[in-house]
């Protein structure tokens, strides 16, 4: 009998495998990966609740031989708010949370204040009035010391939410920090020590971790953009304020596990019906996410991304089939170049049979980059042509106020434009231009230099207009 069961499963494990197109996969691997210039990349298929499929290619840092396999851990990023609500719901479960009650009753330094009002719910749907930029605004405080999430959370009790709770949907990382505070004081515990022992490990994770504010070599470099190449970051300890909004380290052998968990409609980790609340709507305010989860109804998927410095993942689950992926590249998004939005796409779409909607192309995006970058040259250009016209730019002083105008407005107008790309702009993406430099680091760099050059040019003009002219001499 027991070889019986043996042959069974091998068999339905082929079976399953059959109908992935691996072959397809691998073909677009060959393809999209040296155009995205990433280094490598790992993905995984769930199936009926088993790792269906798996494979990698590439290294783990440029310039070494150490192959990316699918047990290679990968920052997994904003995936982990998955892992975080996972474990609130736990807390639910045990009585010990009411998704309804304010975030302030169960993290002491928010009882009280603004920052405390928004519901569990809220915080969980990203509509409890935190703004993009409000998470994503530096922190100040060290990443890898034991209290550093506990710190980061005292100093969001200052912070009044933008919009009031329940009534806007905006994605911010300040909601899912607080809620690892709120874990950590619930559960008594560090959301390291919580999540390994309530998650990871009871779904077999045996590869993945938190990050806990130290070195993991063992981990795939990020690999970040720098003018149509990529620079490996160097190794640094993990970052323990933002694991609970993208710190679990994950390979994607385990995410596929971890997704098939969430699907199987069992009792375990936690109840079917738990699993099923998390994937549906959170409210009126937040059609398109459940707890920890993006939701697409047209196509039936469950999904989240995640971006952190030098890392793009991808993890989508189709609950009613029990079919999920995940891709993990270790490269991060240029500005329109070497993007690697096709390559994670592409394999889910041949993995799942689903479509995501095509971004249509990227030119204005590349147009916008190819400008900033050279916009300094043009500047520099100019600056040579004004002292080679040095006279002329000098007789406009004198050449009343259609000449005046056209010394100083140039100066009203680059000082305007250097404010817009250094400090609108960014604002507007809902990041300052220090988190952009960590991700985009040659982006950020031609920004400034674009909004610096500027203004250099139009005062360089003006020290030519009223400097170095010959002094008339007044007859005795």
């Amino acid at each position: 009998m027991r070889h019986l069961l043996v042959l069974t499963a091998l068999g339905l494990a082929a079976t399953l495998t059959a109908a992935i197109p691996t072959e397809a996969i691998d073909e677009l691997i060959a393809t999209e990966l040296p155009a995205s210039g990433a280094p490598g990349l790992a993905y995984a298929v769930a199936a009926e609740g088993e790792v269906a499929a798996q494979d990698a290619d590439g290294v783990a840092r440029a310039g070494t031989e150490t192959a990316v396999t699918p047990d290679t851990p990968f920052v997994i990023g904003s995936i982990s708010k998955s892992f975080t609500a996972l474990a609130v719901m736990q807390l639910v479960e045990a009585g010990l949370v009411d998704l309804d009650a304010p975030g302030g009753d169960y993290v002491a330094a928010l009882a009280g204040r603004p920052a405390g009002t928004p519901t569990v719910r809220d915080l969980l749907s990203h509509t409890s009035g935190f703004s993009t930029l409000q998470g994503n605004t530096g922190r100040g405080v060290g990443s890898s010391a034991s209290d550093a999430l506990e710190r980061q959370v005292d100093r969001l009790a200052d912070v009044e939410p933008a919009y009031a709770p329940g009534t806007r949907w905006e994605y911010s990382n300040a909601n899912y920090q607080v809620l690892g505070r709120l874990i950590e004081e619930v559960a008594g515990t560090s959301f390291q020590a919580y999540l390994a022992e309530h998650v990871l490990e009871p779904v077999g994770m045996q590869d993945s971790f938190v990050a806990d504010g130290q070195v993991h070599p063992e981990m795939a470099a990020g690999h970040t953009p720098w003018f149509w190449t990529v620079r490996p970051l160097p190794e640094t300890a993990t970052d323990r304020v933002t694991a609970p909004q993208g710190g679990v380290v994950a390979s994607a052998h385990d995410v596929a596990l971890y997704l098939a968990m969430m699907m199987n409609g069992e009792d375990d980790v936690l109840s079917a019906e738990g699993k099923a609340e998390m994937m549906r709507p959170a409210s009126a305010a937040s059609p398109y996410y459940g707890l920890g989860w993006f939701l697409d109804p047209s196509q039936g998927t469950v999904w989240h991304s995640g971006a952190t410095p030098g890392i793009e993942t991808l993890a989508t689950m189709v609950p009613a089939r029990q079919e999920a992926t995940v891709v993990l590249v270790n490269r991060g998004s240029g500005v329109g170049f070497g993007e690697t939005t096709e390559l994670r796409t592409g394999i889910t779409e041949l993995a799942l049979g689903v479509d995501f909607e095509d971004e249509g192309s990227r030119w204005t995006q590349k147009a916008l980059f190819l400008g900033l970058a050279l916009a300094p040259l043009v500047y520099a250009a100019s600056m040579v042509w004004a002292w080679r016209r040095r006279e002329a730019v000098r007789a406009k002083s004198s050449a009343g106020f259609a000449g005046l105008f056209s010394l100083w407005f140039p100066l009203l107008t680059t000082g305007v434009g250097a404010w817009v790309i250094v400090s609108l702009v960014p604002s507007l993406m809902g990041v300052g231009l220090s988190t952009l430099r960590v991700f985009q680091p040659d982006m950020a760099l031609a920004m400034i230099a674009t909004a610096v050059s500027g203004v250099v040019w139009a005062a360089f003009r003006l020290v030519i207009a009223y400097t170095g002219r010959a002094r008339r001499v007044v007859p005795a």
